[in-house]
């Protein structure tokens, strides 16, 4: 039976994708361990801090409903926030860089009417309230959490070593 991996992280954060690109090269060792993504925003709304990641967050619950490719979405995601710094505050340039993931107008349109709000408020208070996370990326898996250390984020040998526990 595979164990779940939950993986808390946001986009707009430059230690989550560190750990989604060490989590994307170690997970082929563990075949018996699926992750569940849970994207959270670090600063929401009004949070002076940004830029914020709602939209691409609210995005994510598009594409996974519409079973599009959510890893090709969460690469593009961290590349426009982190790497080429677009406007992912615009929801026009958020579906010019995924039109050719998703049905760009779809995508939009769910977007300017708030489809996902829900789920994205929902998300925040599953990681900050539920699941005890203060600092993303967090891991947790059946009993056991790994935690982020405030700008330092998680090691690929603390992930390694985290997933290596799941092999009993």
């Amino acid at each position: 039976m595979k164990q779940e991996l939950e993986v808390f992280f946001d986009y707009a954060c430059p230690y989550c994708l560190r750990a989604h690109e060490y989590l994307t090269e170690l997970m082929p060792q563990y075949p018996d361990v699926s992750v569940v993504w849970r994207p959270c925003e670090a600063h929401p709304r009004p949070d002076r801090y940004g830029p914020h990641s709602d939209l691409c967050i609210q995005g994510y619950f598009f594409v996974r409903e519409n079973g599009a490719d959510v890893l090709a979405y969460h690469d593009r995601m961290y590349r426009a926030a982190l790497k080429d710094r677009i406007d992912i505050e615009s929801i026009d340039v958020l579906t010019d860089s995924v039109r050719d993931l998703v049905d760009a107008d779809a995508f939009r349109l769910a977007l300017q009417q708030g489809t996902y709000q829900k789920a994205l408020a929902e998300s925040n208070r599953l990681a900050f309230e539920r699941s005890g996370v203060w600092v993303v990326p967090a891991y947790r898996m059946e009993d056991r959490k790994i935690d982020s250390v405030e700008n330092v984020g998680v090691s690929k040998e603390q992930l390694r070593r985290f997933l290596d526990q799941a092999k009993g």
